[in-house]
């Protein structure tokens, strides 16, 4: 019996700005770039289920990140496609054998601390006690502060419009000591929005285990290289799509997917027909060495997304809440926070951060002054 593929997603493409007239504070008139901000309502089965306010960059991934991310769907291959229609400002998700009991399962709702009212589904807590983080996970103090200036100069509509958050998923290298790698970059009016799209993309992108067929792969010439990001590509169609930076390490490598006999469409990870399709779990390779940073602050609904990803190291260039704190700590997440520059605070499991101080440079002391 064939195993189920990865499911079918359109490439629907929106402009995320916009450019109006404003006045500043001389009393002159001058044109101005602002966020897009547009309703995306999701059906599932032709069943509404809700609508989301989004920059609208990568609404697919969004989607799947969403349902990902609320606990609706197991895994990826439970779903048969998503189609994003911005015309109705519609997403039509298709499942393979629907979603049980999913009356029940979103009768609840808790409405989270999440810009423009982020919520989710059933107790918000439910579960968490399950996660398993990979516990031999670290990173070193000179791979935090590379992280972080890697965010510093990336070009993003944060820059040029404002009012968006971002989120960034990086991979840190096999060998001791090596920079992380950026595989994604997303803003998004609301970070719950930017990490479900993260979210969405990791189920497309970095579970061996899932047979990924090719109607869920981008168009041969869709991805082109970026001036100087040798290492890096983005969506084809102009500059004005900056939110996403899929790296070319993320891919499965060549010859890791081959064709089954009678499946002309889809492929299989290489290594027997035995492999069952299965979720992202701690201990899939795809998962090994990721960090997941945020502009946004490390809320319990943030904390428990990217421990549900399978992430246990977090960086904010914000704090976090106490329940937040509660949580990564229930988990044994590594939450780190008030990251910019070389500044930092490790609320939780500081045994996943490397420590060297001495990177750190002087340490300002507050010297008494005599009256």
């Amino acid at each position: 019996m064939p195993l189920p593929s990865l499911p079918r997603l359109t490439r629907a493409q929106a402009p995320l700005t916009c450019e109006i007239d404003a006045v500043n504070e001389f009393g002159e008139v001058q044109a101005v770039a602002i966020p897009a901000e547009r309703a995306l309502t999701v059906y599932v089965d032709k069943r509404e289920l809700v609508t989301l306010m989004t920059l609208g960059a990568h609404p697919e991934l969004l989607v799947l990140g969403y349902l990902r991310n609320q606990r609706l769907v197991k895994q990826a291959t439970d779903i048969e496609s998503v189609t994003v229609d911005w015309d109705v400002g519609a997403a039509a998700v298709k499942t393979r054998h629907g979603i049980e009991n999913i009356e029940e399962k979103t009768a609840k709702r808790v409405v989270t601390t999440g810009c423009g009212q982020g919520s989710v589904f059933g107790g918000l807590m439910d579960e968490v006690d399950q996660i398993v983080l990979a516990a031999d996970a670290h990173m070193t103090q000179a791979q935090l502060y590379t992280l972080v200036n890697t965010i510093r100069l990336k070009e993003t509509t944060y820059k040029s419009a404002g009012s968006v958050h971002a989120c960034a998923l990086f991979k840190l290298p096999a060998q001791a000591g090596g920079d992380p790698d950026m595989l994604l970059f997303v803003e998004d009016v609301g970070r719950h929005n930017a990490i479900d799209t993260i979210a969405g993309w990791m189920w497309m992108n970095t579970a061996p285990t899932l047979v990924a067929s090719r109607t869920a792969l981008p168009p041969e010439g869709a991805l082109r290289l970026r001036p100087g990001e040798a290492g890096s590509a983005a969506p084809a169609g102009g500059e004005g799509a900056p939110t996403l930076v899929a790296s070319r390490t993320a891919l499965p490598p060549e010859g890791a997917l081959r064709l089954r006999p009678g499946e002309a469409g889809s492929a299989a990870p290489a290594g027997g027909e035995g492999a069952p399709a299965a979720g992202v779990s701690p201990t899939d390779p795809g998962l090994e060495g990721l960090v997941f940073y945020t502009t946004g602050r490390l809320t319990s609904e943030m904390v428990i997304k990217s421990a549900q990803m399978g992430v246990p190291m977090v960086v904010s260039r914000s704090g976090i809440t106490q329940m937040g704190h509660q949580v990564a700590q229930v988990v044994g997440l590594c939450a780190i926070g008030r990251a910019t520059n070389k500044r930092f605070v490790c609320y939780s499991s500081p045994q996943r951060l490397h420590l060297q101080p001495e990177l750190a440079g002087p340490k300002l002391r507050a010297r008494a002054t005599e009256a």
